[in-house]
Order: structure tokens, then C-alpha cells, then sequence
């Protein structure tokens, strides 16, 4: 007695003719998808296994895994004899209002990922977002925690974090920073700059290479403005930069060099006379006779 095989698996089990057939692939695209989010989740985290908060790393891998498993089922229902259609028929009117009231957040979501794997910050970067500058704190799915420099902590939503203009000041190494720092026109120039050098050679973490450079940067109407240009490592810029122009402005008024202040010089195309008139003089005179 021979079995037909074939007719097994593809008789119909239901007037809708679904058969053994659709089922065995309905299961095996579902477990296909459930394989798939689960390899996908366990080398997700340990890529990032060193660039975010646990917390972080959980919440970014349900959601993958999330979206794999919906379009899993997606892709399996119609084994079942399931319309699609007539299920986004019906749920068209509420998933217009989700769509609406989600839009922000699945926007937020998306660019929470994108972030994650772009990678322009981490948690403890020092960066500057439109007028927001601070301390990168957390980076959550939906938003990024900035502490500002003020000691506010600034909540972000990481869509503005991707479209934005992301300024990452510890992102390399070493960072410059400059002084315009005015002398008078009666001081020595060349003296000021070597006054200058000298107290950046002696700061430990004002770097020589790259070189510093101090010139004359421009011939203002109160004095003379010389541009200095520094590099320092990145981790100690802020410390340095306002310990040094400190310094700078002690060495400079030791030496008799003065910062200038604004000074105007009048000049009268007609000298000034003084002028008594008539009246005033004859007054004058009869007083005196009294």
C-alpha cells in the first residue's frame, strides 16, 4: 500500500483550503524569525557591550528584536489563508490615529538606533547642540540627557540629535583655544610676545606640538591686539585655557606692560574762543562801582 505524500501535505484542511503545507511553513517562517531576533540580539550587545548603560542595551535589543518578529508574522500569515487586507481595512482608521499620535515617538525611536550605530557621542563627551552645551549623562531609545555646564540637566529627543548640528569638543585628542589680549601703543610688542611664550613653555599641559603661536593680529584705536593661539589636551582644555590667560595677564603687569583702555582724541577744527558779550560786560562793571 503505497501513502501519497503529496496529497497529504496539500489537501485542504479548512473550505478556505489551507492545507498541511501552509501550516508547516507558517511555523517555520515564525521560528525562522524568532532564531533570526534572537542571534541578531545576543551579538547587538556585544558589539555595544562597552558603549552604553545596560539599560540602554536591553531596550535597543527588544526593539530589533521586536520589529524582526512583527515582520515574521507578517510574512507568515498569509500561509493561513489570513487577507491581509481586509485587516488593514479595518484597522486603517486607528492606525491613522496611532500613526498621528505615534509619529514622534516612533521618530524619536528610529533616530535613537541610527545614533546608537553612528556613534557621534557617548556618554561623557563634552558637546554643544544649537544653544545646549554640557555633558553628555545618558542616551536613552527616545532621547539624549545633557548636563549643562550651568549643572541643568537638559532632556533632548534624539530627533533633534540626528538632524542637528552635533559640536563634539573631546571628540579628538587635543583642542586649541586663542586670546586677543591688547597692549598699548607705547609697549614693546616683541617684549610682550616673549613675555608670553615664556609663561606657556612653562605650563605642563599646554602642548608644543602643534606649536603655539602669537602674533600681531590687529592695529585697533586703543592699542595694539596680539592673537595667541594654543593646543591642549582635550580632557584639561577648559582648566588650562582660564589658568593661562590668568597668568598671562600677571606676567604681562609685572613687566610694566598694561592692558589698554578705549581713549578718544577731540580735535576742534576752530580753536575755542571764550566771548563776553556787551550786556554782560556793562552789568559787570556796574556792579563793581556799587
Amino acid at each position: 500500500m503505497s501513502i501519497n505524500v503529496t496529497a497529504i501535505f496539500y489537501h485542504p484542511l479548512t473550505e478556505s483550503g489551507l492545507t498541511t503545507a501552509d501550516l508547516i511553513i507558517f511555523f517555520l517562517i515564525l521560528l525562522s524569525s524568532l532564531i533570526i531576533a534572537k542571534v541578531i540580539s545576543v551579538n547587538l550587545k556585544r558589539r555595544i557591550s562597552d558603549r552604553m548603560p545596560e539599560s540602554d542595551k536591553e531596550s535597543l535589543s527588544k526593539v530589533i528584536s521586536l520589529i524582526i518578529i512583527v515582520v515574521g508574522i507578517l510574512l507568515a500569515l498569509p500561509y493561513l489563508k489570513i487577507d491581509l487586507s481586509a485587516i488593514f481595512v479595518t484597522g486603517g482608521l486607528m492606525a491613522i490615529v496611532v500613526g498621528i499620535a505615534g509619529q514622534n515617538f516612533f521618530s524619536n525611536a528610529i533616530s535613537g538606533i541610527i545614533l546608537f550605530f553612528e556613534r557621534p557621542i557617548k556618554i561623557g563627551d563634552n558637546i554643544g547642540v544649537g544653544d545646549i552645551t554640557g555633558t553628555v549623562e545618558d542616551i536613552q531609545i527616545l532621547s539624549t540627557v545633557i548636563k549643562t555646564y550651568d549643572g541643568i540637566f537638559t532632556r533632548i529627543p534624539n530627533e533633534k540629535m540626528f538632524t542637528a548640528e552635533i559640536q563634539n569638543y573631546v571628540a579628538h585628542i587635543v583642542r586649541r583655544f586663542e586670546y586677543t589680549v591688547g597692549i598699548r601703543y607705547e609697549d614693546n610688542a616683541e617684549l610682550a610676545a616673549n613675555i608670553i611664550w615664556e609663561v606657556i613653555n612653562k605650563h605642563p599641559f599646554a602642548l608644543k606640538n602643534p606649536v603655539p603661536s602669537i602674533y600681531v593680529d590687529e592695529l585697533a584705536d586703543n592699542g595694539v591686539n596680539l592673537k595667541i593661539r594654543i593646543w591642549s589636551p582635550s580632557s584639561v582644555w577648559w582648566d588650562v585655557r582660564t589658568e593661562l590667560l590668568w597668568k598671562i595677564k600677571i606676567a604681562l603687569e609685572e613687566n610694566g606692560i598694561e592692558i589698554p583702555f578705549p581713549q578718544r582724541t577731540l580735535w576742534f577744527a576752530e580753536e575755542l574762543k571764550y566771548k563776553q558779550s556787551d550786556e554782560w560786560s556793562v552789568g559787570n562793571q556796574q556792579g563793581n562801582q556799587n
